[in-house]
């Protein structure tokens, strides 16, 4: 398999549903698995089956139903976890437990009252109890972003030994910015000797609006697994938007990366995620916000009409989008509204134009969009005073 193959760990159902709100039934869990496996995910984080009834039987069944995708399952570094996540895990044909624990100081002082020395017994312990279960364990260092490089490497190189097939690098506060994240990846790359025998993950919050660049400065650096959710969802301002990083890999084909994940698929899967976790999707939003494929300033609109690829690097079918939207305001331009009028049944020359885009204006200052019936009313009135003359 090519080292340029970047792996799409789906982390909607755990993750994404910890925002408040979102919570899932078995059912809805069972459906967006589905789709998500057809998406193209290589490995669905399908909850945390120690955490509830009821999150437990939604891992077995997802387990029992999905076919090609890596079902996961997580786990603290506590046995009773790891036990559990594994029994939830038994009907999956590629199971993967996944378990960790806090590495920063912060978390080491603050959280566990305990040592560097300690963290490192206990994460290597519960790799040790998973790999009792399943061949596939991904070990997670939960607050990586804020955690001390030479003592990261020390508690990478310790799991990989350990047994673990993927590590897990948090940027679980979203703290650092894009260079720092890279280069603590690189510096991983460079100072693990037994790096070659795992698989490095990132996994980055949005708290500072970085989760996306942080992610693709992780893989640009040696990472080879991103872990993401649908729309960004997660956990505070949530996780690395999956359809942002699917799509940046894509347009950037200069990195020389790939996924599998079949991306006319994105728009329709974020409306499902959407609707079933009740949680709308910001207009603005990248890739599937109802804005992304939109125009209504006067000079983009004109470009856009001109040569679409002016104003759009992205061409809406790739992404399951409706298609390109030219929006009439106030700031919309004279070619925009021909445009709309002639798709509507109206042809009129440069002058007419010129003549009823004043009207145009008159009604825009008053609506924050004109809408079609608004343009059969300007249309309507202009044709009889022309009928009049």
């Amino acid at each position: 398999m090519s080292d340029k193959k970047i792996f799409i760990f789906d982390t909607t159902l755990r993750d994404g549903e910890q925002v408040p709100g979102c919570k899932l039934n078995t059912r809805e869990k069972i459906e967006l698995a589905l789709q998500l496996e057809a998406l193209g995910v290589d490995i669905i984080e399908a909850g945390f089956p120690i955490s509830s009834p009821g999150d437990f039987q939604s891992v077995e069944e997802i387990a029992k139903i999905v076919k090609n995708a890596t079902v996961c399952g997580l786990s603290r570094a506590v046995q009773k976890d790891i036990e559990v996540a594994a029994a939830a895990l038994k009907p999956a044909r590629r199971p993967r437990i996944h378990t960790g624990i806090g590495t920063s100081d912060s978390h080491i002082k603050n959280k566990f009252n305990s040592t560097r020395e300690e963290i490192i017994e206990r994460a290597v312990q519960a790799v040790k109890w998973a790999k009792n279960f399943v061949d596939d364990v991904e070990f997670y260092a939960e607050d990586a972003g804020r955690t001390d490089n030479d003592y990261l490497a020390r508690v990478v190189e310790a799991v990989i030994r350990a047994g673990a097939t993927v590590v897990n690098i948090p940027d679980t506060t979203g703290y650092c910015l894009p260079d720092q994240y890279g280069e603590k990846i690189a510096f991983l790359m460079n100072h693990v000797p037994n790096i070659d025998k795992a698989i490095l993950s990132c996994h980055c919050h949005n708290d500072l609006g970085l989760a996306t660049a942080n992610s693709i400065a992780g893989i640009v650096s040696g990472a080879r697994q991103i872990e993401c959710t649908i729309n960004g969802l997660g956990e505070r301002a949530g996780n690395t938007s999956l359809e942002e990083v699917v799509m940046v890999i894509k347009q950037h084909k200069q990195l020389g990366f790939y996924t599998d994940i079949n991306a006319k698929e994105l728009n329709p899967m974020s409306r499902l995620v959407s609707d079933t976790m009740r949680m709308p999707v910001q207009p603005n939003k990248a890739i599937v916000g109802a804005n992304a494929f939109s125009h209504s300033s006067g000079i983009h609109q004109d470009g856009f009409l001109k040569d679409a690829s002016t104003y759009e690097i992205i061409n809406p079918e790739e992404v399951g989008a409706d298609g390109s939207k030219i929006v009439l305001t106030a700031r919309s331009g004279r070619s925009a509204l021909a445009f709309r009028l002639q798709k509507i049944g109206y042809s009129y020359n440069r002058n007419d134009i010129d003549t009823i885009y004043q009207t145009f204006l008159q009604v825009a200052d008053t609506k924050k969009e004109v809408m079609e019936e608004d343009l059969h009313t300007i249309a309507k009135a202009y044709n009889e005073t022309t009928v009049t003359a």
